[in-house]
């Protein structure tokens, strides 16, 4: 294979690449973690033993491959593997409770779970259906290490290129209930995504540092790239800021991905200004608002380029904003970028005009195949034009202005964004309500330092209620993953509602500020 040829196609195979990297700079650098590295040779022989094995315990085309656990090597290989074998990959969010975890497990039709030792025991023995489980890790558990299972060296697998409409992965939604949507990403998604778009971005010498989860699409945005084009990976387990400065610096980081508290947290650093982070090309951010000031704080202080994305992990329109060349719109999210369209809806679907407020809608190349297993939620993000073409609604209250640079003004459903995550605040409040000391229940997302944003409760008791607010926020925070946990509870007389029975949060919203602020 002719790598760089293959990157210049408009669809190519991205199993292929991983090994042809292994042929093509089989010393080189690939993967670290905190425990060891491996070079490209090593990668494209332990792929090939993993898929090798996937294969002979009769993963089909397609199938769901689910792992669970904390980001390293062995993970990021069993990933690069199932897309390698004709599977598709299937990270789930380690925040999730074990009842989320055993629904996704068996909405994704996954024959097989990779996980760690410690997180499988977290699981407290819930059902998890026929499924074959791998330990990660070299914990002590009844079930064959990732060593010890994978095919024996040298083993080979039956290849075959993939159609642009086949699975590459699911990524499961975080901020449910219930069972969380799998969202589906096919080749030809990710293919532009890695390749066609990045071509400037992106090359065999690109060092990315990796510090958010390999189970969220945030941090997939810049691994699966670096994958792609033959460059070097350091995946830290959990962040902080002295060991990411560190490795930035010894590493010689090029690209990273990071979200808006941590670049808080880094910019906020005493000793940020003595580490060498000169050879930092591009650094991204995406998932949740990112303030103005510390953009422009980041510009000033930080070298390198950096690049705000804003879209779905559903797709549709991303927009992107280069930081760097734009200071007077850091108020914005930047401009849909080439090959993608966006729209602006009124609540009623209907097309509005430039300049006007509503509903961001968009489409794209970059466009999930659908939900698994639910064609309505899938139905319900779409519009269509008179011509039949699909477009994604994001959700998000947004306006155009006369260069083309969107700006988010709110969320038509009030998601909240805590950490990099999405929470929906009906399924909170589903669950509060379905406490028997509970008359109704909202939930506000307020402003928090450490998180971005993070979940406020409000219930109305019933008046024999016996259970006081507290012990229902512990009852209901048990119930729940840990990025979808509400900070506090606050009981509340009456709900603020408008005369035609809007329940008022923005009121709602105020009144926690106060509360919070003691008055």
């Amino acid at each position: 294979m002719n790598i760089e040829t293959e990157l210049e196609k408009s669809f190519g195979d991205f199993g292929a690449l991983i090994g042809a990297w292994g042929t093509e700079k089989p010393d080189a650098h690939a993967l670290a973690d905190k425990f060891t590295t491996v070079s490209w040779s090593q990668v494209a022989q332990l792929t090939s033993r993993i898929a090798a094995q996937l294969q002979r315990d009769g993963l089909q085309h397609g199938q769901a491959v689910a792992i669970l656990g904390m980001s390293n090597i062995n993970y990021a290989l069993v990933y690069l593997a199932a897309v390698r074998a004709g599977g598709c990959a299937a990270p789930l969010t380690t925040s999730a409770t074990p009842a989320q975890l055993s629904a996704m497990l068996r909405d994704s039709g996954a024959m097989h779970l990779f996980v760690d030792a410690a997180k499988l025991a977290d699981l407290g023995g819930i059902d998890l259906g026929d499924v074959r489980i791998v330990i990660l890790d070299n914990g002590d558990a009844p079930h064959p290490s990732l060593e010890a299972w994978m095919a024996e060296e040298g083993a080979t697998f039956a290849s075959a290129a993939p159609a642009p409409t086949d699975p590459f992965n699911i990524i499961y939604s975080s901020g449910t209930t219930g069972t969380p949507k799998g969202i589906i990403h096919s080749h030809a998604m990710r293919w532009h995504q890695m390749a066609g778009g990045f071509k400037s971005i992106y090359s065999r010498d690109t060092r990315s540092l990796v510090s958010t989860p390999l189970y969220s699409n945030t941090t997939l945005a810049v691994f699966l790239p670096t994958m792609c084009h033959g460059g070097f990976a350091r995946i830290m387990d959990k962040f902080d800021v002295t060991g990411y400065l560190d490795h930035a610096q010894s590493d010689r980081t090029t690209h990273t991905m990071l979200v808006p508290v941590q670049y808080q947290r880094i910019m906020a650093h005493d000793g940020f200004a003595n580490y060498d982070l000169s050879h930092f090309i591009i650094k991204f951010c995406t998932s949740a608002p990112f303030p103005a000031e510390l953009k422009a704080d980041v510009v000033k202080r930080w070298p390198g380029g950096l690049v705000e994305i804003y879209g779905m992990t559903e797709g549709g329109v991303v927009c992107m904003l280069q930081a760097h060349n734009f200071p007077d719109k850091l108020h914005t999210v930047g401009q849909p970028v080439t090959g993608h369209e966006l729209i602006v809806l009124d609540d009623d679907d209907n097309r509005l005009p430039a300049g006007s407020k509503g509903v961001l809608t968009g489409r794209s190349p970059t466009m999930m195949s659908g939900y698994k297993n639910q064609p309505e939620k899938t139905r319900e993000m779409e519009w269509r034009d008179e011509d039949g073409n699909i477009w994604l609604k994001t959700g998000d209250i947004g306006i155009v202005d006369e260069d083309g640079f969107v700006s988010i003004v709110g969320r038509a459903k009030d998601m909240i964004i805590s950490g990099g995550f999405n929470i929906y605040p009906k399924d909170l409040e589903e669950l509060l309500e379905a406490q028997a000391e509970v008359a109704e229940a909202a939930v506000v997302g307020m402003p928090s330092d450490a998180w971005g944003e993070t979940p406020v409760g409000f219930v109305r008791l019933h008046p024999d209620a016996s259970s006081t607010p507290d012990t229902i926020l512990e009852r209901v925070n048990g119930q729940l993953g840990k990025t979808q946990r509400i900070s506090v509870l606050y009981p509340i007389d009456e709900m603020p509602r408008s005369h035609i029975g809007k329940l008022l949060k923005t009121d709602l919203r105020t009144l926690a500020a106060e509360l919070q602020n003691g008055r």
